[in-house]
């Protein structure tokens, strides 16, 4: 028979020891998980680049709502446990329910430190914990000349102030002490970080006392300092620590001092309750990094199918996760009789090493700017080695031990089998060697078998180092992608830089993200000004050098050098002036091909490009503008007739797809932009297959997202279903503006929410009402500077008239005598 095992919490540590007992003893269980936040595990060590946009929450998910029903667990996600009866050996939840256990697992982990000043309770002021903080920052982003304000120059509020200036947000931190990560770091290293993130354009107040914090009507307003400073801030981040969460077991009589107490085995002070994470109190310390809960989670497991183990507690090491800010400390480096310190400064190179030595061994190691050897120093802090016979040439690390220098490769094939690799998880250097033996060859296969480098991934290049040591030529060390040779830069990257860095030129994007030449190429080039155009409505002028040629002179060239000529028609609807017009025009200009579109307008091919205004003018006289068929931006909104003549019409999906083209023509995005609205499921229109298509149905509209119908065939899917008009419109354009914010130029959207996922999409826009409204918002604001008819332009205005002029006229030459 099976036995009921409760887990309370579903955090990193209760997962990991749910893996652990499950893959030894899943079928002795009937597993309960309950958790206070709406999901299951996921990496909340990866939160930080959430944040910065460098991954999406899909992303760091440990544990999917398919691999709890996999493994029969009976999740209770959203729902907080009221009550432990441990003499009954049931829980009350809070909706009543009361269920019995065998066993009981409190993995409540830690509530964040509120400082108690005046004001904590804002709207506004924040922790930084979980999923729900971090889209609260993540939405400030949105907010044009946003202001945040970090209280706490540790980890966690570095990380936090670093990931909302990647949002483009202005930051402040505040920290109390006179160096940063004062924990982690020496005084000259705390000076090298805080130079570099200043240098980032994170402003960082030390030996900094907050006083009050201030707002208007319940709102958040600024944060006083003591002296009389006042920084404005739109949201106050407190990251200045956590204490364990020891109410529930406090309440069941539990054994409770900094945390609930247990033994070497991970039991409390009730031999059927265990508890493990960062709620749990042993030998007098509390838990705060990802390593020792792992190692509690082992040992945990051991305990509840009855083998023997024990939990030791073991050195730990501190990365920064910061893009740009490579540091590692470990062990203790305070100033002490009998220690010495060995130092190596690099000012050009921005590198910081200090090494503490006690007794002929390393006690203690901090680095700023190459932590490239961290490990191997980690090591020898953890062993305890004697360093004595190393000592002249320690500082240069394992490749300097033994005579010559070492190739990096063989001073990594060099470490022992115990060497540690990857220390959250405690995976040595034989379990990454087996799992690569055992078939997994990639560093994904390697995380998914050993559980290296899946936690932080500060270990990532070492098991890349080990997969091309053990695999030889048969291994490729993967390449980042790169917008193209002229940089070393991602398209996400670039992206986030110009918005952070506040680039609003081609030169200036160019100059401070170190570009390798002097006006990039034809690849890096469009791009560029794409994303700049995107980020900087009305403030960045658009560099039509930087555009390809149909997008410069507004026409599709064919392949005899004339160009087409496709007049916007709103919804596929047209008057017999406009046809007389286009038939007028195609009379006068010799347009040999007209054609209907399968856009539902009308193409005029075979103009000659000198012709080009003059024909726009024409057309223009009869009130037509523009279709951009040419453009990287929307092209065209397909309806059928709908409720107007269809007598199987739901909705007015003509009206609603005029009012589409209406609020979104003259958008540029990464790639062409088409959209269609059909009045009922029979889906006249091809709704199914558009970038963005909405199908009318009794009840109201369904709108789909990342349809295609070229060179690849996608079914469009489903992003929500709505009751109103209006909130089509609102999801809509919510929709078009998270894809021109955040997709790869040249990319469609089906890509990139291919890249990002379709929950996380709607995340954005279907979950989270305030940040659908700010998109949609910004869409319409960037609109006022888009919405000009380029026509217009050209053809009344003049404007870029060289385009159209041939560089020579050779026809009136004389003829050379013979």
């Amino acid at each position: 028979m099976k036995k009921n095992l409760i887990i309370i919490g579903a955090g990193m540590a209760s997962g990991r020891a749910l893996e652990e007992m499950l893959d030894q003893d899943g079928d002795s269980w009937n597993v309960t998980l309950f958790n206070a936040e709406p999901r299951g595990n996921y990496n909340r060590l990866m939160l930080s680049p959430v944040l910065s946009g460098e991954k999406t929450y899909e992303e760091i998910i440990t544990h999917s709502a398919d691999w709890y029903e996999t493994q029969g667990v009976n999740c209770r996600f959203g729902e907080k446990v009221a009550e432990i009866d441990k003499v009954a050996k049931t829980v009350t939840s809070e909706t009543g329910d009361v269920l019995s256990y065998d066993k009981l697992v409190i993995a409540t982990g830690s509530n964040p430190f509120i400082i108690p000043l005046p004001g904590h309770d804002l709207d506004g002021v924040i922790a930084y914990r979980d999923l729900e903080d971090t889209e609260r920052m993540i939405a400030l982003g949105s907010k044009p000349d946003a202001k945040a304000v970090v209280i706490g120059g540790g980890l966690l509020g570095l990380e936090a102030a670093a990931g909302l200036k990647a949002r483009g947000v202005d930051v402040t931190v505040v920290h109390i002490m006179g160096h940063l990560m004062e924990r982690q770091l020496d005084e000259a290293a705390g000076y090298l970080l805080r130079k570099a993130l200043t240098d980032r354009g994170i402003k960082v107040m030390c030996s900094a006392n907050s006083k009050e914090i201030v707002g208007d009507d319940g709102q958040l307003r600024a944060l006083l300092l003591d002296d009389g400073t006042e920084l404005p801030c739109d949201l106050l981040v407190m990251a200045v620590g956590i204490r364990p969460n020891v109410a529930l077991a406090q309440d069941a009589g539990l054994a409770v001092g900094k945390g609930i107490h247990v033994d070497d085995q991970m039991i409390t002070s009730d031999a059927h309750i265990l508890s493990l994470g960062e709620c749990v109190e042993h030998d007098g310390a509390v838990f705060g990094l990802v390593a020792p809960l792992y190692e509690q989670a082992k040992v945990l497991a051991k305990t509840l199918i009855g083998e023997p183990a024990t939990f030791v507690q073991k050195e730990v090491s501190t990365k920064l996760k910061v893009t740009g800010c490579d540091l590692f400390s470990a062990g203790d480096f305070a100033d002490g009789e009998g220690r010495e310190d060995i130092v190596f400064r690099d000012p050009a190179r921005g590198v910081y090493k200090r090494l503490v030595i006690e007794g002929n061994k390393l006690v203690g190691a901090v680095f700023y700017g190459d932590t490239s050897d961290s490990n191997w120093f980690f090591g020898l802090i953890k062993d305890g080695e004697d360093i004595s016979e190393m000592r002249e040439t320690l500082m240069f690390g394992p490749s300097f031990q033994g005579g010559d220098p070492l190739d990096p490769m063989a001073a990594v094939a060099a470490l022992p089998d115990d060497a540690e690799i990857c220390g959250c998880n405690g995976i040595s250097k034989s379990n990454v060697v087996a799992a690569i033996q055992a078939g997994a060859h990639t560093l994904d296969a390697v995380k998914a078998t050993s559980k290296a480098a899946s936690s932080c991934g500060g270990c990532s290049g070492l098991v890349e180092q080990l997969l091309s040591v053990t695999l030889g030529d048969d291994f490729a060390m993967p390449e980042k992608e790169t917008v193209c040779k002229c940089t070393d830069l991602s398209h996400d990257e670039v992206r986030k830089l110009i918005v952070a860095g506040k680039m609003k030129s081609m030169p200036q994007a160019m100059q401070e993200m170190n570009w390798s030449t002097p006006d990039g190429c034809h690849v890096c080039r469009p791009a560029l000004n794409y994303y700049l155009v995107c980020a900087w409505p009305g403030e960045y002028a658009d560099d039509g050098k930087s555009r390809f040629i149909n997008e410069r002179v507004h026409a599709n060239i064919q392949k005899d050098g004339t160009y087409s000529v496709v007049p916007r028609m709103l919804g596929g609807i047209t008057t017999p002036n406009e046809l007389r017009a286009i038939a007028d025009a195609a009379d006068k200009f010799n347009v040999p091909t007209v054609k209907v579109t399968g856009g539902q307008r009308i193409d005029l091919l075979g103009i000659k490009k000198e012709d080009l205004p003059a024909i726009w003018y024409d057309l223009g006289q009869a009130g037509m503008m523009s279709g951009q068929a040419y453009a990287k931006g929307l092209r065209t909104v397909k309806t059928c007739v709908g409720t107007d003549h269809c007598r199987f019409g739901t909705q007015d999906s003509t009206g609603l797809g005029i009012k589409l083209e209406v609020r979104m023509w003259g958008a540029w995005s990464p790639h062409k932009f088409k959209l269609a609205v059909t009045g009922c499921p029979r889906n006249c229109a091809e709704a199914t297959c558009k970038d963005l298509g909405i199908v009318c149905v009794d009840s109201g509209y369904q709108i789909l997202v990342g349809g295609a119908a070229g060179l690849d065939l996608l079914e469009a899917q489903l992003l929500a279903q709505v009751a109103t008009e209006n909130e089509a419109l609102e999801y809509s354009c919510a929709f078009y503006q998270l894809y021109r914010e955040g997709a790869q130029y040249l990319h469609r959207p089906y890509k990139w929410i291919n890249k990002v996922g379709l929950d996380w999409v709607k995340d954005q826009i279907v979950e989270n009402p305030l940040n659908r409204k700010a998109l949609a918002d910004r869409f319409h604001y960037s609109q006022q500077f888009f919405q000009v008819d380029p026509w217009a332009e050209r053809a009344i205005k003049g404007k870029d008239a060289h385009e159209f002029k041939p560089l020579a006229d050779l026809t009136d030459l004389p003829v050379a005598a013979e």
